[in-house]
């Protein structure tokens, strides 16, 4: 499979202009480190993600709109191979990381986890070296309207390194609020996702589903899974304009997008460390939480 997928990215790249202009916008993007306490952030420049940060995700907005994932959509250009009978694997043309892939449904559908998280398992297996993130509804999905899941290189991808060696199910001091899951078991994992899923949807109240970001990998025969539950969507300062930045799933695993270039000169880790924690579940929901999940 992953010979299929790297060969697609490089079909594509030479036949399609607009993933090649991705591509070489993400070659140009600055990036820069930040230190936030016993962690870095990689904040990274990419004027081209300004389309999906702005991204209007309101049901009434997108009812309007044609699915830009549904493949009778698609530009003539855009090509894909299948993962199963269920998914398609495409090249994202306004990439954020090296190889960047969105898996999108066969089938038009609302973005749901609700038993997909076999699926999301069975990608990572199927790409070694690769991560795959799920971003919720309204949680980073600029497309809420259809079930999809986003791949990329792991060659960047800095919470692995954050989180080795860490065998408990939360990472202390970290700023962000996330669940870590480890474990060669698929069908035990699974059912672990599916108790911490309903036990947020009751801390929550959110239905039908809690507001989520996941991101998982395979490497060694072991999935590595993080949950970040949400506490809200945007950030004020993205309300106020005083910052374009709406993190997702990449950016809480410290790969921080910011498209417009005096955000990204002017952002301090301090103000990175503030953003995850507003947007994060709050302490005593999180510690809620995962105090059922350890009894």
């Amino acid at each position: 499979m992953i010979h299929e997928i790297e060969a697609l990215f490089k079909r594509q790249t030479q036949a399609w202009p607009q993933l090649a202009k991705g591509v070489e916008g993400l070659a140009r993007a600055k990036t820069r480190l930040v230190r936030i306490d016993w962690f870095d952030i990689f904040i990274r420049h990419i004027p081209h993600r300004a389309v999906s940060t702005m991204a209007v995700v309101d049901p009434e907005s997108v009812a309007k709109r044609p699915c830009f994932l549904c493949s009778g959509n698609l530009p003539r250009e855009e090509k894909g191979v299948p993962f199963d009978e269920h998914f398609t694997i495409y090249c994202n043309p306004l990439p954020i990381v090296d190889h960047h892939f969105t898996i999108a449904h066969n089938e038009h559908g609302m973005q749901r986890f609700a038993n997909q998280y076999g699926n999301m398992l069975d990608l990572t297996a199927a790409m070694p070296g690769y991560f795959v993130i799920y971003n919720g509804p309204e949680c980073g999905a600029s497309a809420p309207d259809h079930m999809h899941f986003q791949a990329g290189s792991r060659r960047l991808f800095p919470i692995e390194k954050d989180t080795v060696g860490i065998a408990g199910i939360i990472v202390p001091n970290y700023e962000r609020k996330v669940f870590l899951f480890r474990g060669r078991d698929r069908s035990a994992l699974i059912d672990r996702m599916g108790r911490v899923i309903e036990l947020l949807a009751e801390t929550t109240g959110k239905l039908p589903e809690p507001m989520i970001n996941i991101a998982a990998f395979h490497e060694g025969g072991e999935w590595v899974t993080y949950l970040f539950p949400r506490g809200k969507h945007r950030p004020e300062v993205f309300h106020t304009g005083e910052l374009m930045v709406s993190p997702a799933s990449i950016d809480l695993c410290g790969i921080f997008v910011v498209p417009l270039a005096q955000d990204f000169e002017r952002i301090t880790g301090v103000a990175v460390a503030e953003i995850f924690r507003e947007v994060t579940l709050p302490d005593e929901q999180f510690r809620e939480v995962a105090g059922k999940l350890e009894s």
